[in-house]
């Protein structure tokens, strides 16, 4: 009881004494607490109390009960305008500042009821202390939810915020911010002093940062104030993106697994003294994403990606999912693959959620819809910087679809949608995408292959790469249709490689005097192509040899697997006439008449033969006769593929 007697009042249970040998006469009721006072000390002071005293003078009841409803502050602050009112000491701080401010409004504690009342000291002390400094002004405002309204109307809570954007402006080194939460002295040297004492302690330097930590103790309607009087003062767009990224990271803990750690700061003053506040992560989200500036970039579009992430979780509306879809769309080419990897939180049977995904792809394209408008595209325009954002977005669909054909629940229409986004001309080569679905048809081998054939579509096989050729023409998960294409467009790239080789090396072996120009050597190296610059010349023409001798290989194991399929075709039409003729003999009068044991017409017997000669195995004059070029190979093997198309 000894602190209670030094201070003048005393806490019995809920209620609250002045230690006075008179009699309590007036009795005051906040937040259930009860407060036993005298009414000449608080009319003396509180317009509010004189005014209600004054109502009820002809009323003789020795004690008066009232009840204050929505004190700012709560009793806490009531205690403290009490004592003031009783002369005892108080002492302001940035903590209790804007609550006492608003509670001598609303005592009307003015100057016409005392001379040098609450009301002004407490307005002295917040221009003069709090506005000016940093820690203070972070602690006032994190201290005001009990009474914003008030704050609002007698514009404190403005004075605030502008004062903390202000000096988020200001260079932090110049004033002490952040350094006057960690003491208001420096030595000479920049090392912390603490009463006088070099604590050695160093000063980091200031960062574009610093202020991150300390404002995410606000609550959501806080911050999100603060965050538009910034934008209002003119902060830059990636301050205020990086402030609003570190507030989210911090309470949507969803974030946390796709998003790269903060960086570890030094935790100020006001950061130790406070708690974070208990926000809901619904409408935080919702909130966060109205404040995220219009703004690109690899962390930025991360950021974004785990954001939808976390949206699809929460069940956050509509407009708050399309608005972020439309902000990733348009940075596509900046995403990563494990970013776009969204599961689906739906009814969906399907692992991801590739319609989401879907959505993301129309908006890039319609950010980039100048690019689309040329068909064919030129070459220019494919080198330009300009195409390579759809050449990213196309490389980073071709392997989203390489990790989402494993689902077993994934349907062909959607494979082939998310193919057909983007333009053809995105794709400079189709491996991509023929690894995709070679993954889909492994993991889905109940697909018929006319399914197989329908999605196979999408693939230009001139765009195949020559391994990837001669990876499809030996899989037997692909239709033999498909196969034929393939070992057709293989074909014209071995003859491309061979040529080329063979020119480079006609250029190098040849002497200059022998009437070549040495402009048509330049330009039948130059007419190779890529094929002529893979060939790597450290040996000389050895090792064109060489090459040359490993194309040679595989030519001819391409030519035994083009035999192989040309048998099999033979079989197969072999099989087809004699099932076609043994049907039209059933109704033939040759029949009738080998029962009664007539001999059939010498006509029959020529044309019969003629039918058998007719379907004979196709010779195969590549492999009987090694020697004879590679373009009449190639002229025999092109008639072979145009009647297996037609024959198919």
């Amino acid at each position: 009881m000894a602190p209670a007697k030094l201070s003048g009042f005393c806490k019995q249970g809920n209620d609250w004494l002045y230690n006075a040998r008179l009699p309590s006469d007036i009795t005051i009721i906040v937040d259930g607490v009860k407060f036993h006072l005298h009414k000449f000390p608080l009319m003396s002071k509180c317009g509010k109390i004189a005014c209600m005293l004054e109502e009820i003078q002809s009323i003789h009841d020795r004690t008066f009960t009232t009840k204050l409803e929505e004190f700012p502050g709560g009793s806490d602050t009531f205690l403290f305008a009490a004592k003031f009112c009783y002369g005892i000491q108080v002492e302001f701080t940035a903590r209790n500042i804007i609550t006492v401010y608003c509670a001598a409004d609303y005592l009307e504690m003015t100057d016409e009821y005392g001379e040098d009342n609450l009301l002004l000291k407490a307005e002295s002390f917040f221009h003069k202390n709090v506005l000016h400094n940093w820690k203070d002004c972070v602690l006032a405002l994190q201290s005001c939810e009990s009474c914003m309204p008030r704050a609002e109307k007698l514009h404190i809570l403005q004075k605030c915020l502008n004062a903390v954007s202000t000096m988020v402006c200001t260079d932090p080194s110049l004033f002490g911010w952040p350094m006057m939460m960690y003491g208001s002295l420096q030595s000479p040297g920049g090392s912390i002093l603490w009463n006088g004492i070099n604590t050695g302690a160093k000063i980091r330097s200031a960062e574009s940062d610093w202020w991150f930590e300390d404002i995410s103790y606000f609550s959501v309607g806080l911050f999100e104030r603060l965050i538009k009087t910034m934008k209002a003062r003119g902060i830059r767009s990636e301050y205020l993106a990086g402030a609003v990224m570190y507030y989210a990271r911090k309470y949507l803990p969803g974030l946390g697994r796709w998003q790269s750690r903060p960086s570890s700061k030094a935790r100020t003053v006001a950061s130790f003294s406070s708690t974070p506040a208990a926000v809901d992560q619904r409408d935080l989200l919702e909130n966060i994403e109205k404040l995220l500036p219009e703004k690109k970039g690899k962390s930025f579009c991360r950021f974004l990606l785990g954001l939808l992430r976390v949206a699809s979780i929460l069940g956050v509306n509509q407009t708050c999912l399309d608005s972020l879809e439309r902000r990733i769309g348009m940075q596509l080419e900046l995403a990563s693959l494990d970013g776009l990897l969204i599961p689906s939180f739906s009814n969906s049977d399907t692992l991801y959620d590739t319609d989401c995904v879907e959505r993301i792809i129309h908006h890039f394209m319609s950010s980039e819809s100048g690019l689309t408008l040329f068909s064919p595209p030129s070459l220019d325009l494919l080198s330009s910087p300009s195409f390579e954002p759809l050449r990213k977005v196309a490389r980073l669909i071709d392997n989203y679809l390489a990790e989402v054909a494993s689902d077993v629940n994934l349907k062909p229409g959607k494979i082939r949608s998310l193919a057909e986004v983007l333009p053809d001309s995105s794709r400079t080569l189709h491996d991509g995408l023929y690894r995709a679905l070679d993954i889909y048809f492994k993991a889905h081998p109940w697909l018929s292959d006319r399914e197989k054939e329908v999605l196979c579509n999408i693939i230009d096989y001139g765009k195949l790469s020559i391994d990837a050729c001669a990876h499809a023409s030996q899989n037997k998960r692909l239709p033999l249709r498909v196969i034929l294409q393939v070992l057709f467009f293989e074909q014209l790239h071995l003859r491309t490689a061979l040529a080329g080789c063979l020119n480079v090396l006609e250029a190098e072996s040849a002497p200059m005097g022998q009437g070549i120009a040495p402009t048509e050597i330049a330009g039948n190296v130059t007419a190779t192509g890529e094929t002529g610059q893979r060939i790597v010349r450290r040996d000389g023409w050895v090792t064109i040899v060489r090459e040359n001798q490993v194309l040679k290989v595989d030519m001819e194991r391409m030519r035994s697997r083009v035999g192989e399929l040309e048998d099999e075709v033979s079989k197969i039409k072999r099989e087809m006439k004699k099932v076609k003729k043994s049907r039209s003999s059933l109704s033939s009068p040759c029949i009738v008449a080998g029962k009664f044991g007539c001999k059939p017409l010498s006509k029959s017997s020529d044309s019969q033969t003629d039918v058998v000669g007719s379907t004979g195995p196709t010779p195969r004059p590549s492999f009987e006769h090694p020697r004879s070029s590679h373009h009449s190979r190639h002229r025999k093997s092109l008639p072979l593929f145009r009647d297996l198309t037609h024959g198919s």
